[in-house]
């Protein structure tokens, strides 16, 4: 079952002015970036989305447009809680939508809607929704919550804009924010961690309530296991292209054995699309990040969404990383093979020159069925 808005009967009004808030089309605020938003499209591709049906998607000037047969465009992640915002302009001959809460593999439906919208002219119009558990609601260019729509069978699934066919629709300023998160590291201890002992890594947490690692190789592993699950922190590398990188479904008190999320802020001359080391968002030995987004000395935000053997990860809410594992499984070491199986989360400490720190840790579980 899915929760389906669809625009209906808008006039052809196109504009790539900016939006409300003065903000240019198909970017964040630093604000926004530190409140966790995720640009799920980034106005230059369709990375991270899956097409599906026979529509042509194409992005022209900023804008996703669809146009041609019937079809769907699907993101490749899944999402549980959060908040989901995006502009929608289709012309008077098409109906164009978002489904959220899709769950893989449905079918391609085009029609009529269940939600109407009334038709208005001449400019974008913006939807905000919000799905929490089984409770989803929406505003409709910014007015009064509408919708509350209970017992939706799925509490996590995949965001998908449907064409129906005719004329042309357009989409931007697509942007989504986790919710329900809970932090993990409380910046005054270690309480809820450990040091993996017989390491060289010099790990504290500073006067500012930073966790800070340096010195050279180790390991600060969570007490705490998770399968699939939304990851938040901000990272900053107080030296020039520190290495480090954020382990998940790792063996618990063991070292380093789990998949990783690379942390090194380093390109080859000035072109950030050939990262060294596979670069800050990688899924290290497996997929190097398309750019490197984020740079030294300076605080960024990195977001991981491991669901089954699909792994989503962004930098500053761009998304760098797009992976599913296609390797045979095993479930003692994700080193040696995929796995599934819940593992604990660590920072890794690395060069002996190297120093990051890590703040605002926080997680949550993603549902694995509906209850």
């Amino acid at each position: 079952m899915r929760f389906v808005i669809w625009t209906m009967v808008l006039m052809l009004a196109m504009t790539i002015a900016s939006d409300a808030q003065g903000n240019k089309p198909n970017t964040l605020t630093p604000k926004e970036i530190s409140e966790g938003w995720l640009l799920l499209f980034d106005g230059e591709s369709t990375f991270g989305w899956k097409v599906r049906g026979n529509a042509q998607w194409r992005v022209e000037n900023g804008v996703l447009i669809a146009q041609g047969n019937p079809g769907i465009l699907s993101t490749t992640t899944e999402f549980a809680d959060f908040e989901l915002s995006l502009e929608i302009l289709p012309d008077p001959k098409t109906t164009g939508g978002v489904d959220v809460r899709d769950a893989p593999n449905q079918p391609i439906r085009t029609g009529p809607s269940e939600v109407g919208v009334p038709g208005k002219s001449n400019r974008w119009h913006t939807y905000t929704i919000q799905a929490i558990g089984g409770i989803i609601t929406y505003r409709y260019d910014g007015g009064k919550p509408s919708g509350d729509l209970r017992a939706l069978p799925l509490h996590r699934g995949l965001i998908t804009l449907r064409f129906a066919g005719e004329g042309v629709a357009r989409f931007r300023n697509i942007r989504l924010r986790p919710l329900n998160l809970k932090p993990i590291f409380n910046g005054k201890n270690l309480d809820g961690w450990h040091i993996m002992p017989n390491h060289k890594s010099v790990i504290t947490v500073t006067p500012q309530g930073w966790l800070n690692i340096k010195g050279g190789s180790g390991d600060v592993q969570t007490d705490a296991q998770w399968g699939d699950f939304t990851l938040q922190l901000e990272c900053i590398s107080n030296g020039d292209h520190c290495n480090s990188g954020i382990f998940f479904r790792s063996n618990l008190n063991e070292f380093e054995m789990g998949y990783e999320d690379q942390i090194r802020n380093q390109w080859e001359g000035d072109d950030r699309t050939k990262p060294v080391d596979y670069g800050t968002g990688a899924i290290y030995r497996r997929q190097a990040v398309r750019k490197v987004v984020s740079s030294d000395r300076e605080w960024f935000t990195m977001t991981l969404i491991a669901q089954g053997l699909h792994f989503g990860s962004w930098v500053n809410g761009i998304m760098v990383a797009d992976f599913t594992d296609p390797r045979p499984t095993d479930e003692t070491n994700a080193r040696k093979g995929a796995r599934t199986k819940p593992g604990c989360l660590s920072l890794q400490g690395h060069d002996t020159d190297g120093d990051l720190s890590f703040r605002n840790i926080r997680v949550a579980e993603l549902p694995t069925v509906a209850p």
